[in-house]
């Protein structure tokens, strides 16, 4: 299985996204993207932006271009689409839901079996949700000290509207798909289109 090893903060600069986005508090004096760079050409920003999405959520590039094909055939805006498709990721709700500090520990946690959907065990980081299922943490995990802690901060976790957290159960409901508005980092995904169009 491939796996990206890109060092998190060097990457950040580089395309120009805050750490924080990827649920890192670490952060440098400079400004992610601030190094003075020549400009890009349309190709360049087409790609940038791809690499950052990408990034975000640590998916390679042919997992990426079959997203963009679900996303090319599915009504509506394609680079909406894609983002909605990216949303629904397990291990993105996982995160999501605040029980992972990072989305790179969400998809090590769901590899590792901690989570159910619908009752049913699921540990493939790429699963896509629907709205109306349920994500919960397995009973057997709910002891481990990780998930004490982490339940513990839930108070001060900010949850998407489209996610119906119960902290109690530590569970999710997907009340609804994400919506462009939701995306809480700057893209431009008519670039991505873009890019895959040609």
């Amino acid at each position: 299985m491939a796996v990206n090893h890109d060092p998190i903060l060097k990457r950040c600069r580089a395309l120009g996204i805050s750490p924080a986005v990827l649920g890192y508090d670490k952060s440098s004096n400079r400004n992610p993207g601030a190094d003075k760079r020549k400009k890009l050409s349309k190709y360049g920003t087409q790609l940038k932006e791809k690499q950052k999405v990408k990034f975000i959520y640590g998916v390679l590039e042919n997992q990426f271009r079959h997203y963009y094909e679900m996303a090319a055939k599915k009504e509506g805006i394609t680079g909406e689409n894609l983002l909605q498709i990216l949303e629904s990721r397990l291990d993105n709700i996982v995160w999501r839901m605040g029980l992972a500090n990072t989305r790179r520990e969400a998809r090590q946690l769901v590899t590792h079996a901690h989570f159910t959907v619908n009752g049913q065990k699921v540990d493939i980081p790429s699963y896509l949700v629907k709205p109306g299922d349920v994500i919960a943490l397995k009973e057997t995990s709910r002891s481990s000290e990780k998930f004490k802690a982490l339940a513990e901060a839930l108070d001060t976790k900010i949850v998407p509207k489209w996610l119906d957290l119960n902290k109690a159960a530590l569970s999710a409901k997907v009340v609804a798909y994400s919506t462009r508005e939701d995306i809480d980092y700057e893209v431009e995904e008519q670039h991505i289109v873009e890019l895959y169009s040609k």
